[in-house]
């Protein structure tokens, strides 16, 4: 027979007082994309919260330095790949506010209407799957199925599901389809016939409730330390919106119609309430939109370029309040064809950062909850 040792392990009171770190990621289900938190905790308890960010950084700042003003865009389009139209229009505007240049009016109202359905696309998205990082799937199927309507007629449009490079320096790529604004009204009423689903399966489940009232409640000191902007920021009484305060393309005559919602709790559920309050008065801006359009004349929807379009020498700053936040294009020009600097501010990378101070104090349990909250999208983290 072998002979065998017996080792005695023996645990001393010291390891009871030993936190343990544990990494969330950097590939993990709960996250939109490749996110890393590395936690400190002790027992069920996080004491420290920090989020790694880069495993997607593509270095799209550096790349904008070597295209021309019409190839940057499509770089500009990726980085959040839930708002393209919106990442789109940042970048036209710094041009246009550069070369001094004024947008045909048909354009600026299409404008508005692609980047309000742009919106409710993006918020559709965190409306399902926020539900189901709770363990709820119903909703995401929902989502899904509203989506698709509106993906239907933004396809129709431009030519992309995603990725839609429909704006260009000076409007639009082209005019629309013969009898489009009849089939986006359809869709818009349908989806709006539907958004019962959200407000009475999701925000009337109690179990739901239950894991997001009160759970990773977030300081509107916080919020304006870490630049925190969006439905987050307003969830948390910070009553900032770039349509209605800095108002751009057609937002100054919708003043009537733009409602910026708001919560005081700053908690989860106030970060959905406001998501899925907003995606309502999205759906009414389109409306409004569309009957604006119908007034219109026929015209122009962009203005003609020279073959080599050059920006002159100067530098601007053009912001819009994109569906997850501001996001922001800082533009120095040295009067080539290239930028010389383009410097992208997204939302997703300031509100995120918030986490620091947040995830600190909650329990693991809470950890998924107060992650999915937060609506980011990893490409606009790393850029």
């Amino acid at each position: 027979m072998t002979p065998t040792t017996e080792t005695m392990v023996g645990i001393g009171g010291a390891a009871e007082s030993t936190d343990m770190v544990l990494n969330i990621g950097p590939q993990h289900p709960s996250t939109h994309g490749v996110l890393r938190l590395k936690l400190v905790l002790d027992g069920e308890r996080i004491l420290h919260a920090e989020p790694v960010i880069g495993y997607m950084h593509r270095g799209a700042e550096k790349l904008f330095e070597a295209r021309d003003y019409r190839q940057i865009i499509m770089l500009a389009n990726r980085h959040d790949w839930l708002s393209a139209f919106s990442n789109e229009l940042g970048v036209v505007l710094a041009v246009e506010r550069m070369l001094g240049m004024e947008v045909p009016e048909r354009a600026v109202w299409l404008r508005t209407l692609l980047a309000e359905l742009n919106r409710v696309l993006n918020h559709l998205m965190f409306l399902g799957s926020y539900p189901l990082e709770l363990g709820g799937i119903t909703p995401i199927f929902y989502a899904f199925t509203e989506r698709e309507k509106l993906q239907h007629v933004m396809e129709e449009v431009s030519g992309g599901r995603m990725h839609y490079m429909f704006n260009r320096v000076g409007g639009l790529k082209e005019d629309l389809p013969a009898g489009w604004t009849t089939r986006a009204r359809a869709a818009v009423a349908e989806v709006r016939s539907h958004m019962d689903r959200f407000d009475d399966l999701v925000l009337g489940n109690e179990i739901f409730r239950g894991r997001t009232r009160g759970v990773g409640a977030l300081s509107a000191q916080a919020v304006h330390a870490y630049g925190v902007s969006g439905p987050i920021g307003r969830a948390s009484g910070v009553d900032f919106d770039l349509r209605r305060d800095e108002p751009y393309l057609a937002y100054g005559e919708l003043g009537d119609v733009l409602k910026v919602v708001t919560r005081e709790e700053g908690d989860c559920l106030a970060r959905f309430e406001c998501l899925l309050e907003q995606t309502h008065n999205s759906l009414d801006l389109a409306d409004a939109c569309l009957d604006r359009l119908a007034e219109l004349p026929p015209g122009p929807v962009n203005q003609r370029l020279p073959k080599v379009l050059k920006a002159p020498e100067g530098h601007t700053y053009a912001w819009t309040e994109n569906p997850l936040g501001i996001n922001g294009y800082y533009l120095v020009s040295t009067g080539e064809k290239t930028p010389y600097r383009l410097k992208l501010r997204s939302a997703s990378y300031n509100n995120v950062q918030v986490l620091t101070e947040l995830l600190p104090g909650t329990l693991v349990a809470d950890m998924v909850a107060i992650l999915g909250s937060m609506f980011f999208v990893v490409g606009d983290i790393d850029k």
